[in-house]
């Protein structure tokens, strides 16, 4: 590891700081833990006496309710507390207690520091539970019993001990409570009479209401306790200041135990602080040797894409800058290459409409131009008085192209409507059989003339309905049988299949015989104006425009519809929703 390298740098500042944090926390440790635990643990009894005195204080005095209110906080705080006198003796207020259903008779048996341990109490009683205990009463009533065993079941009956069996109807144990706290309420008391004497010594400041601390040495284990006397207000039950004394045996313990293990564990520290150092240095300067390189790579306008530092710190920022820079350069050139195909790909689609906005012009052009001319033509005959017998013929075929125009000009007025969206449907259940049979007798001059004939098929002999605007499903029928019988060779059979494709869906196909449509026709034969037979466009006849309004009709009605060709010429075909409805005449 080089002195003058980013990885001994840090490694020698990371070492220095980590061990001169530890040697304080450690001074720190010995100098002032002790005492700011014991001032913690005395400073949170004080604030629970008083929140015990408040609790006194909010109702007039009950021995009852102060007893168990102090055994509350006993178990609470893991300490002994009882209440004094103003001559500092203490009030016979026993806080535990249990309370048992006998034969309808309530017994309590206070369970009072002498004469037991805690562990004569059977563990885990609860309200509910059966127990046996054998004590002495001690009212005549029999109410009040001392108890000397609690059992779970029987046993034998010592001689002057009375038994009682019984429910738990109401209990106050010693909980959550180190040591044996029997033991550790008993020990009070001795602290109580050595500080007795000295008692008036601290009259005054009990008086001013506030608390007096010491602290007790248990002579005979060497445990030391932390003794706290706090007034109570006056309020004629006689009693006059809260004792409490709590152990401070977990402080010393706390203490020894943090000593001893700083002892043992700071050579542990130590070498794990400087193999961590080590490793974090080299993990903060890794990024930076990959930044070089990147950096180097960019240099030589080497612009693929760059290992990236997953790290969110400036490392990872500038990392990301530099992967980005590299990959926006390479994004830009696809973009351009792109960005020509699609220009391409634009004009060719531009010529495309420029060359169908043409077609439309010709196309509209030729349509009319081709009546017009034959209009002007047989007008100025008629003018000039030629051909006189042939009069009515003249006029009858102004009539016909006049109304070939007046269609032309009618389905351009249909389709523009279609296009600017401004057709709106009325749906409803129709009939399609029938509707598909009306539309074809309309046809039956126009049949007869090319000997064809009309074939129903699949369902055509049912009552299917379906959910349509019935004129304008008329008029996709009507548009798509003009077309066919135009199409169609003489003396063949133009074919309607209804079927059932699907649950909710009805397919209609028409089939005529004929010449069959190229492929690049399929799809534009539904466009305005196109035609796939222009050389035959005014021997079949129509405005070029039906095949156009029959799509848009059937794109409102949600119709998947198509052309394909088959074996013997061309089928056209559309979907419609079936419904169960009944049929609605018009």
């Amino acid at each position: 590891m080089r002195r003058n390298s980013v990885v001994y740098k840090l490694f020698a500042v990371t070492s220095l700081l980590i061990l001169i944090i530890f040697s304080l926390v450690m001074l720190a440790e010995s100098l002032y833990f002790e005492r700011f635990y014991r001032m913690s643990k005395i400073g949170a009894l004080e604030r629970n006496m008083n929140q015990l005195a408040q609790q006194i204080n909010e109702a007039p005095f009950n021995e009852q309710r102060a007893a168990r209110l102090l055994g509350a906080f006993m178990n609470d705080n893991d300490a002994s507390a009882f209440f004094l006198n103003g001559q500092f003796e203490r009030k016979a207020v026993n806080p535990y207690f249990l309370e048992l259903l006998s034969d309808s008779t309530t017994v309590t048996l206070p369970i009072t520091p002498e004469g037991m341990t805690l562990d004569d109490i059977p563990h885990g009683i609860q309200v509910g539970d059966r127990i046996v205990v054998d004590g002495i009463f001690m009212d005549e009533e029999d109410t009040i019993m001392q108890p000397a065993y609690i059992r779970r079941e029987d046993a034998a009956l010592e001689d002057g001990l009375v038994r009682v069996h019984g429910k738990v109807t109401d209990l106050l144990l010693p909980e959550n409570r180190s040591y044996n706290p029997l033991y550790q309420d008993t020990l009070a008391d001795e602290a109580l009479k050595e500080w007795a004497p000295v008692a008036e010594q601290s009259t005054a400041l009990l008086q001013e209401g506030r608390s007096v601390r010491q602290e007790w040495k248990d002579q005979w284990s060497g445990l030391g306790y932390a003794v706290i006397i706090q007034p109570l207000p006056v309020d004629g039950s006689g009693i006059r200041y809260l004792f409490v004394m709590a152990s401070l045996q977990p402080v010393g313990e706390a203490v020894g135990i943090l000593r001893q293990y700083f002892v043992y564990a700071a050579p542990v520290i130590l070498v794990l602080v400087l193999l961590l150092s080590f490793f974090y240095s080299r993990i903060i300067s890794r990024p930076l040797v990959a930044l070089s390189r990147s950096a180097a790579r960019l240099a030589d306008l080497d612009f693929t894409a760059q290992p990236e530092i997953r790290a969110k710190d400036e490392f990872g920022e500038l990392s990301r800058s530099l992967t980005a820079l590299s990959r926006n350069l390479d994004a830009t050139l696809k973009q351009l290459t792109a960005a020509n195909e699609r220009l391409r790909k634009d004009m060719s689609e531009k010529e495309r409409s420029e060359q169908l906005r043409k077609e439309l012009i010709a196309n509209l052009s030729h349509e009319l131009k081709t009546p017009l001319g034959i209009v002007k033509g047989f007008a100025e005959g008629l003018q000039d008085g030629v051909a006189g017998d042939k009069r009515e013929r003249y006029l009858a075929l102004i009539v016909k192209e006049t109304d070939r125009m007046n269609d032309l000009i009618m389905d351009m007025l249909e389709l523009s409507k279609y296009e600017a969206k401004a057709i709106r449907l009325h749906p409803r259940s129709v009939s399609l059989p029938r509707l598909i049979q009306k539309a074809a007798d309309s046809f039956t001059r126009q049949l007869e003339n090319k000997h064809l004939q009309m074939k129903l098929d699949g369902l055509a002999g049912e009552e299917v309905f379906v959910t349509a605007d019935p004129r304008r499903l008329e008029q996709v029928v009507l548009n798509l049988l003009s077309n066919a019988i135009r199409h169609a060779v003489e003396r063949t059979v133009i074919t309607i299949d209804i079927r059932r494709t699907a649950v909710g869906t009805i397919t209609v196909v028409l089939e005529n015989i004929g010449a069959p449509l190229a492929d690049e026709d399929l799809s534009r034969i539904w466009d305005h104006f196109y035609r796939a037979e222009r050389s035959r466009d005014r021997l079949h006849g129509g405005t070029g425009l039906g095949l156009a309004i029959v799509k848009h009709i059937l794109e409102l009605h949600h119709s998947e519809y198509g052309a394909r060709n088959t074996h013997q010429g061309v089928a056209f075909y559309f979907t419609l929703k079936e419904n169960g409805g009944n049929y609605d005449e018009e």
